[in-house]
């Protein structure tokens, strides 16, 4: 059973935690989707947009130095929290998706041409699939999967298959499941992948809130990460890429900031990371999401995995219990994500039920569609997502509620 010291501890941090819905206590298991905020990063955000907002890098007076410090020194935060080499190497974005995008856009149209191959594997995110599809069809090259085997984990066999028959210019893939919760091995990825001559880049938008990053230990040459899903703001993530890889591409997006000098003769453009970061940024959120690697580093990463695995022991044991119930995704390493499904029952039909009682889940494709064809689920799942803060009572009032549930539809 889990440790319930942790989210005794924790719980009186995230006010969200304290309202009924529908009459019911919150039972808020949707954090795959986004997690609740801590006091520390409200109170952040709203210290800066009431005492020292203004804007960054260029003004001479006071206000701006404070926001200015504030903003880089949650850079320095994120750079030592995923163990970057270089601080300039972390490029702040509006989120995952952005940052995929941003190494699509940049360093696939200037090496990606008709015939080459970027390899995903089958439980990407729509996002760190579509991107990858646009600009193959823009230069002419192509996406290819990597299967996905029946319990969730990478079929590893079909991994270095593809590796020698495709030859790929790029492996793209998730470092967790948000719908499996499936760990991958992307440190062993990596490495073949590299000998094969291949760059990587690693999704690690579900693995942040949740495990100890560290990628020189990857190995990849890409890393993406969003703040929301990380106990931060909503519409902050970044990018980490190697220094040599990133000084090679080009800008995506022109503009404000990204720039040397500016003339009708021609523009020079700025340094990392600023180069990549046209714009005002949001101010707020980079200062918050350094606020909520802070509240995690101060609990202890080691600390929220052993908590959020005993939870995920304690919810594959209690869903057990329910007959015709069957989990997806029972790979031996998973995140605190744990998606079911009952038979001849939709789970949009059990979700409803469950948000009558207060219990807030998610269900349906999880964005990632094309996993579900490949495991035949045409409606999704119900997904159950835990966080730092999630109990084994709140998991037992869920099974409960789902018992209620299938008691009703059946």
């Amino acid at each position: 059973m889990a440790t319930t010291s942790l989210p005794e501890r924790i719980r009186r941090d995230f006010p969200v935690l304290q309202r009924k819905v529908h009459g019911k206590p919150l039972v808020y298991l949707d954090n795959a989707a986004s997690a609740q905020k801590p006091l520390a990063v409200i109170e952040g955000q709203r210290e800066y947009l009431s005492n020292y907002h203004a804007n960054i890098h260029r003004g001479a007076h006071h206000l701006a130095q404070l926001a200015t410090e504030a903003y880089e020194g949650a850079r320095n935060s994120l750079a030592a929290h995923i163990g970057a080499a270089h601080t300039e190497e972390v490029i702040f974005t509006s989120g995952s998706t952005d940052a995929i995008n941003l190494v699509a856009q940049s360093w696939g149209r200037t090496n990606l041409s008709p015939g080459d191959v970027v390899l995903v594997t089958r439980m990407e995110h729509h996002a760190n699939i579509v991107p990858w599809q646009m600009i193959c069809e823009a230069t002419g090259a192509r996406v290819e999967p990597i299967n996905v085997l029946e319990d969730g984990s990478l079929d590893l066999e079909d991994f270095h298959s593809a590796l020698q028959q495709h030859q790929p210019k790029l492996v793209a893939m998730v470092h967790a499941s948000n719908t499996l919760g499936t760990i991958n091995p992307v440190s062993e990825l990596c490495q073949a992948a590299a000998a094969a001559g291949a760059l990587t880049l690693v999704d690690g938008s579900q693995a942040l809130p949740h495990m100890a990053i560290d990628v020189q230990a990857i190995g990849c040459d890409f890393y993406v990460a969003t703040a929301h899903k990380a106990y931060g703001p909503t519409g902050i993530g970044f990018l980490w890429g190697k220094k040599d890889r990133l000084n090679a591409m080009p800008p995506w997006r022109g503009g404000g900031e990204m720039i040397q000098r500016v003339s009708f003769e021609g523009t020079t453009y700025n340094s990392l990371p600023h180069k990549f970061e046209a714009g005002t940024p949001h101010i707020s959120g980079g200062i918050a999401f350094g606020i909520a690697l802070d509240w995690m580093n101060g609990i202890g990463m080691e600390q929220i995995a052993a908590h959020e695995a005993d939870l995920v022991a304690h919810a594959h044991s209690a869903v057990g219990t329910l007959e015709g119930v069957r989990i997806i995704g029972t790979a031996p390493q998973k995140v605190g994500v744990v998606s079911l499904i009952a038979d001849g029952i939709h789970p949009y039909d059990m979700g409803t039920l469950l948000d009558g009682q207060g219990i807030a889940v998610r269900t349906g494709h999880h964005c990632t569609e094309p996993l579900m064809d490949h495991l035949g689920l045409e409606s999704g799942t119900l997904r159950m997502s835990f966080a730092a803060y999630t109990t084994t009572r709140e998991i037992d009032v869920a099974v409960a509620g789902l018992a209620r549930a299938l008691a009703m539809l059946r």
